[in-house]
């Protein structure tokens, strides 16, 4: 089977990261990103970029790394247990956003491509968190990632969105993080069409979300929707330390864990046994936007 080059992956990815960065720098209009470069013991390293305090986003991270080893961790192995003890290759870019406004919803992508061996796959996807459900801004969100989805495979929208739907789900909660998007891993086969397909959908992502960003952000709010915003990223929180397939690589392979951990919002919040006032916006949240929908 025709590997994919890493040579050009990483020239995909690293570029990708610099086009996001910028572009969320003039869409913030305040904040600038802190570059940081770090190397991993044992081989590989990345290069961190975070944003805080700006008019838009209260914290976001986009992290580009590229990490190898002599041996995969349980993470990547718990799924291909055939490949416990060989050799890897990692690279990837990973975002995550916590806008300062709770009527912007969160947002997460990760593209990722392993090598172990002989054998490769692509994996990757994006989803949308929010804090107060829009119909409208779920419909954007989903319909960009359709319409990428679609220029290769039709069939890839629905089976990722069935994935993602299924993969970011709080089990202990009973219900999902957010909208969800797109969610796929281990994807192998023709390399030049996984990545052509791969590459537009990771290209998708400035306008799946820019224009939900810049639709709520001036939106007025008050002490009862920061209120809200906060517990809502506590289950943010829940997720990505118990569940999140990409926390627990990077934990256990090593990477640094500033960077694995940006995924973390500034503040979060935990209420005892918090219900929801009936009918009010806060309790639709989960009525009408935390169960799978066809919001394309």
């Amino acid at each position: 089977m025709q590997q994919p080059s890493l040579d050009r992956i990483e020239t995909f990815l690293r570029d990708l990261q610099d086009r996001i960065c910028d572009a969320l720098e003039v869409a913030d209009g305040v904040a600038k990103f802190r570059e940081d470069h770090w190397e991993r013991p044992g081989g590989g390293g990345g290069r961190t970029r975070m944003m805080a305090d700006g008019a838009l986003i209260e914290r976001g991270g986009v992290n580009f790394s590229k990490v190898n080893g002599d041996q995969l961790p349980l993470s990547a192995t718990a799924h291909r247990p055939e490949l416990a003890g060989q050799s890897f290759t990692a690279l990837g870019v990973s975002l995550v956003l916590h806008p300062r406004n709770p009527y912007v919803p969160i947002v997460h992508m990760n593209y990722r491509f392993f090598s172990a061996g002989s054998v490769w796959w692509f994996g990757g996807g994006a989803d949308l968190t929010p804090t107060y459900g829009f119909a409208e801004d779920a419909q954007h969100f989903h319909r960009a990632l359709e319409a990428a989805c679609g220029r290769h495979d039709p069939s890839f929208y629905p089976r990722f969105k069935a994935w993602c739907d299924d993969y970011f789900t709080i089990k202990h909660r009973q219900e999902m993080r957010g909208v969800g998007g797109i969610f796929f891993d281990d994807l192998s086969g023709d390399a030049n069409f996984l990545q052509a397909f791969w590459e537009d959908v990771a290209n998708s992502f400035l306008d799946s979300y820019l224009p939900i960003a810049t639709r709520r952000r001036d939106l007025p709010y008050g002490e009862r929707e920061q209120q809200f915003q906060l517990l809502r990223r506590g289950r943010y929180v829940e997720f990505n330390l118990v569940y999140d397939r990409g926390t627990l690589f990077g934990l256990q392979s090593g990477g640094r864990t500033e960077s694995i951990l940006m995924s973390l919002p500034p503040l979060a919040a935990w209420v005892y046994d918090w219900q929801g006032e009936a009918g009010s916006p806060e309790a639709r949240l989960k009525e009408d936007f935390l169960t799978p929908r066809d919001w394309a």
